[in-house]
């Protein structure tokens, strides 16, 4: 299958990242998806390749990861239907959505607590021949299972999420999409290993450091 060989994390586009995106199982799906899906967005400085350590923040002890399928967008889309989103994607690779709760605002706001440098790993490569709704999304906490969930467990589907963002904002090639985590993410400490899956594309390994 065509692949890439390499995330380059120099990119300077912009990361969306769309919240608790993933049910346990498909009768929990909702009838509707949601009018207004919940995105943040995460800092071009937050980004590292795979293999590169994840370094905890001063006086936190432990930091939570999250397992997600990304979406590399291959050119400039503007204001596009569901139908016509795969035309605008060129690939696909894995990410972390890295979190450090206790810096969330009270407000509701999550931006700080996701934004240190080094808490968006992505890689290690762009599989640029995948189906998105058939993948399986994993984690391994120091070789130990914690996620495994197949990518048709969205609330918010693929399709909808891309063509909904590109009706706010002009995706530009390199934009990259992460599609929410799914059930099983933990929190994790000073030493721990952590391998992101997705087995048509791979694992994406980080260790977590202070």
């Amino acid at each position: 299958m065509p692949m890439l060989n390499c995330w380059h994390p120099s990119s300077r586009r912009k990361l969306s990242v769309l919240e608790q995106n993933y049910v346990g199982d498909k009768k929990d799906l909702p009838d509707t998806q949601p009018e207004i899906p919940v995105f943040f967005y995460k800092p071009a400085s937050s980004l590292i390749g795979s293999g590169a350590e994840v370094r905890i923040p001063e006086g936190v002890d432990e930091i939570k990861f999250e397992s997600e399928l990304a979406v590399v967008i291959g050119k400039r889309t503007k204001n596009i239907e569901e139908n016509e989103v795969l035309d605008s994607i060129l690939g696909y690779t894995v990410g972390n959505d890295v979190t450090a709760p206790q810096f969330f605002h009270e407000a509701g706001h999550w931006t700080v607590g996701k934004s240190f440098d080094t808490f968006t790993p992505l890689g290690p490569a762009i599989q640029t021949d995948l189906d998105p709704l058939n993948v399986y999304v994993k984690a391994f906490v120091n070789g130990e299972e914690k996620q495994n969930s197949k990518s048709d467990l969205m609330i918010v589907s693929l399709k909808r999420m891309v063509s909904y963002l590109s009706k706010v904002m002009t995706l530009e090639p390199g934009d990259v999409i992460l599609t929410g985590s799914p059930l099983g993410a933990e929190f994790v400490k000073k030493g721990d290993k952590v391998e992101c899956t997705i087995d048509e594309i791979g694992t994406l390994e980080n260790t977590f450091t202070k």
